[in-house]
């Protein structure tokens, strides 16, 4: 009889931990941060990321270059191929996030028809979703710089830079709106968090 009991023991041990790790699965959410390139996107989502996961959260930080290169390679940067490659990103993001992961996304998504479309797909499955807008003016980003993007422009060397020969539709009414050029990058990323907590996704 004793070891019936033994094994029965056993098996609440072993179903114990398994019920408590469902139980403490959290919300996931996307917060996409759109704005001009070398606006600062891709630095406070770094930020807000130590930040999250220095907090015990699960976040994924979806690099716009390496979707690029590892999900989205052969498109080019005409308006479809644009909109195609952000609805591809709007699809990992959701996916990620309603399975329990904070799901940061720097990505310029320079149309609000694209933009439109990932927060619908996010609506249709009930999983939260959060739009930045990182308004740093085009003067601001062009003399940061960061990836030498404006200076190639200037020299004819590059064509269809979002924001300076090719359009970027701001949003109308984004969750948040951050001048990154008024504020440090750990003032941006607080500033996302408290977005965050105020709307009990963290």
């Amino acid at each position: 009889m004793t070891l019936p009991q033994a094994h029965t023991k056993t098996q609440t041990q072993t179903q114990t931990p398994s019920r408590t790790q469902e139980n403490d699965v959290t919300t996931g959410a996307t917060v996409w941060l759109t704005g001009l390139p070398s606006a600062g996107k891709t630095t406070i989502a770094r930020e807000l990321a130590d930040r999250l996961r220095a907090g015990g959260r699960r976040v994924e930080v979806l690099d716009g270059d390496e979707i690029r290169e590892f999900l989205s390679a052969g498109l080019g940067f005409s308006r479809q191929d644009r909109h195609t490659n952000v609805r591809r990103i709007g699809f990992v993001a959701e996916l990620l996030a309603r399975n329990g992961v904070l799901t940061l996304v720097p990505v310029i998504a320079p149309y609000a028809d694209s933009r439109h479309a990932v927060r619908e797909r996010h609506e249709e499955n009930a999983t939260p979703y959060l739009e930045v807008h990182v308004a740093t003016p085009v003067e601001v980003c062009s003399v940061r710089d960061v990836k030498g993007l404006y200076a190639k422009q200037a020299a004819g060397e590059l064509t269809g830079l979002t924001g300076v020969d090719d359009p970027y539709e701001e949003p109308a009414e984004p969750d948040l709106r951050i001048e990154s050029q008024h504020q440090s990058v750990q003032e941006s990323a607080a500033a996302v968090s408290a977005l965050l907590s105020e709307r009990g996704l963290i």
